[in-house]
């Protein structure tokens, strides 16, 4: 579990906690319910209208996985695809399909079952390269979702704070609750900025960035698969794969470095 999300929002809130004490306020004059129903609500309606059944129902069932989705390691993957690459040398492709029945990752599963059934090379990356479109554009529609409700709650909440001062020009007889009235109203427009750029926002550019890493996995999970079928060497396709991972994720199986000829001398 990476816990970034949960952490910064944290942070955010009791940020603005902060804010409020140091002012002399109290947290209860913006946990007012009516602004609050109004723009929560309203620019969920509006997301729901805007997209499609199955995609709210994707975005929902994505939601935990903002908060508690584990980030790919791609070290694990190329260590477990070149001990992949041994099995297949020392006892045959064939072998790969005692590990597919074992493999928890659908995409790694698939793709050593269909090489254990001699599935041909071109025709394996076609399917793979496939399933990875397939699975970025789902996840995009995920992401966009979220995004696209921080687009709409700010306006949601002028909206609202347009309304409650209709309401304060209503009663113009009343000098004493003006002030009052008119701090109430706009409050609608701190939930619309609060919740695009507190809740949706970051919730959005969560799962778009998780969704960037499991596909970058699924690319060197792809190289590294076709490489096996192809009989490709461990060690070679180890440093091949490693070489496909950002620096500051590198790790796992270590090997020396090189010896220059400066440091030789």
């Amino acid at each position: 579990m990476d816990p970034a999300t949960i952490i910064g929002l944290v942070i955010a809130f009791g940020a603005l906690y902060a804010m409020i004490f140091m002012e002399g306020a109290s947290i209860s004059s913006i946990l007012l319910p009516a602004p609050m129903v109004l723009v929560l609500g309203a620019t969920i309606a509006i997301g729901i209208a805007s997209s499609t059944l199955k995609d709210v129902l994707q975005a929902a069932k994505a939601l935990p996985k903002a908060f508690r989705g584990k980030t790919p390691e791609p070290q694990s993957s190329v260590d477990e695809l070149v001990r992949l690459a041994e099995k297949a040398r020392t006892d045959g492709l064939l072998s790969l399909e005692a590990e597919a029945a074992e493999a928890t990752d659908p995409f790694l599963k698939n793709a050593l079952q269909n090489i254990a059934d001699g599935t041909d090379g071109e025709d394996l990356r076609t399917m793979l390269e496939d399933e990875i479109n397939t699975r970025r554009k789902s996840n995009h529609a995920v992401s966009k979702f979220f995004m696209t409700l921080g687009g709409y709650a700010p306006t949601v909440g002028i909206v609202g704070t347009v309304v409650s001062l209709t309401h304060v020009l209503e009663n113009l007889a009343q000098p004493d609750e003006l002030g009052h009235m008119i701090a109430a109203a706009f409050v609608a427009t701190l939930w619309g900025l609060l919740s695009a750029n507190f809740i949706w926002l970051p919730i959005g550019s969560r799962l778009a960035r998780l969704s960037e890493l499991e596909l970058d996995q699924m690319s060197v999970q792809l190289e590294g698969l076709l490489a096996i079928q192809e009989g490709a060497q461990p060690l070679l396709l180890g440093e091949r794969l490693t070489a496909m991972i950002p620096a500051h994720k590198r790790g796992g199986k270590s090997k020396p470095d090189k010896v220059t000829l400066e440091d030789a001398a």
